[in-house]
This record gives C-alpha cells, sequence and structure tokens, in this order.
C-alpha cells in the first residue's frame, strides 16, 4: 500500500510541475511554490525533482534546487526506516 502510495504522488507531483509551467508559458493563474513544496515533503519530491528537470521549471530557484534533492532523499531515508 505505501508503494502505491509512493507511485501516485510522485506522479501528481511530476504533473504539478508540468502544469505549472503550461500555466506559467500561458500567463495564467499558478500552482504556488508552496502547494508545489507540500506535494514534495508528503512524498512526491522524486517526481517534483524530475519534473523540474523534464520542464526546465524551477531550476533557477536555489530553494528548488536545495530542496527537492534534499527532500527526494528524506523520503528514502523515511521508507528505508519503515521496512
Amino acid at each position: 500500500m505505501k508503494w502505491a502510495y509512493i507511485f501516485v504522488i510522485n506522479v501528481w507531483a511530476f504533473y504539478l510541475m508540468w502544469s505549472d509551467k503550461q500555466k506559467a508559458k500561458k500567463r495564467e493563474w499558478r500552482v504556488s511554490e508552496s502547494a508545489l513544496f507540500f506535494v514534495a515533503a508528503i512524498g512526491g519530491a522524486w517526481g517534483a525533482w524530475l519534473g523540474m528537470y523534464a520542464f526546465r521549471h524551477k531550476t533557477q530557484k536555489m530553494p528548488f534546487v536545495i530542496g527537492m534533492p534534499f527532500l527526494a532523499f528524506l523520503t528514502v531515508a523515511i521508507l528505508w526506516t519503515m521496512r
């Protein structure tokens, strides 16, 4: 069950990065940075991190460049302790 959750939350985070990038191109209402970090913090950091570089989005913002890898490895550490 936990692996299904991790998969779904990471797909969602990846989608949110794509969606925010599309909205930025169209100058539409955007996904907030706090929402992106929240989804990453609840387990979607790998999807968000991958989405950052797949869509070249938020790669110049230092909180994202440092924060997403940190949250991704924190997720691995937490999952490792829960095995």
